[in-house]
């Protein structure tokens, strides 16, 4: 079974707003209420490319009941520990477009209080799974966990021979490297903020995958948005895929996608250079889309790829 997990869930109210303006009243084209989160994300485009797959993490309150129910209605099976302090947090999403420009603002809520006993409560499912599972270790974690938390985990996954996935930046990265993931997914920002550089050329982005993969990750995955992606494998071959052609409506989730997208692809014909290009199309159908990539979004991209 795949499991994806995710400390931070949330419902994501999606708008779209002409020439959004701070202070005054702005009235909405479009919304959309969806469950969000980096690995929930990923768990919605693995069962819509037709892996079936667990959700785990943490809900809480009348919010996170309706984040389960939107997610067990799209096909995803779920596991989570239920908090009783405080509720899954709301996060706003506003797309506006400004003299041609799309220009993208959020608010995230802070989501509740997750204790000890809640760490546990995960700690003792993830003691449950066995070798033949793979494991997704998707997004940031509310400021009442330590930071240490996906290091914690990512060693008793490694102890026991669990595949496991990483899509996380600067601390939560660097300190899970030494474990081995089977692939990270920077972006070239991410990249530059986590090993506090500049970036500027496909050499350049090479050279970090490249420090990356020294400090232990397996295979690094690195999106580059209208640009594509670069792949560089623990065998030290580098693939790269153009991003097919499109027009952008909302990137919530795209980087999610791609994660998605390459894992299935992956995870159906064990050939990277074509989990690359599945990658790159799921990555690039939420993009062009106001929800998650479908199967179908994802084959008829793949064709340009």
């Amino acid at each position: 079974m795949i499991y994806t997990i995710t400390f931070n869930p949330a419902l994501d109210y999606i708008t779209q707003v002409k020439n959004f303006k701070i202070g005054e009243i702005n009235r909405t084209k479009t919304e959309t209420i969806l469950p969000g989160g980096k690995g929930l994300n990923v768990s919605i485009v693995l069962k819509n490319l037709e892996i079936e797959n667990t959700a785990l993490g943490f809900i809480a309150g009348f919010t996170g009941e309706e984040l389960k129910r939107k997610i067990e209605a799209q096909g995803v099976k779920t596991d989570f520990v239920k908090v009783k302090e405080g509720i899954t947090r709301i996060n706003i999403k506003i797309s506006s477009m400004n003299e041609k420009k799309i220009e993208e603002t959020a608010l995230n809520g802070m989501g509740p209080k997750i204790t000890k006993n809640d760490i546990e409560a995960l700690i003792q499912k993830i003691q449950k799974m066995s070798t033949k599972d793979i494991v997704i270790l998707a997004g940031s974690v509310p400021k009442n966990i330590d930071n240490d938390i996906y290091e914690n985990i990512c060693e008793k996954l490694k102890e026991k021979g669990i595949t496991f996935i990483v899509d996380s930046t600067q601390e939560l990265l660097m300190n899970v490297l030494k474990y081995h993931p089977f692939f990270i997914k920077p972006n070239k920002e991410e990249l530059e903020e986590t090993l506090n550089c500049k970036i500027s050329t496909k050499e350049d982005i090479i050279n970090a995958a490249k420090e990356l993969k020294k400090l232990g990750a397996q295979n690094v995955l690195v999106s580059l948005g209208n640009d594509g992606a670069l792949l560089l494998t623990k065998e030290d071959k580098t693939y790269y895929s153009k991003a097919p052609k499109g027009q952008v409506v909302n990137t919530v989730g795209s980087g999610d996608s791609m994660v998605a997208g390459f894992l299935a692809g992956y995870y159906q014909t064990k050939d990277y250079e074509y989990a690359l290009k599945t990658g790159v199309a799921a990555g690039s159908a939420s993009a062009f889309s106001t929800r998650l990539a479908t199967k179908e979004d994802v084959n008829a991209l793949l064709k340009q790829l």
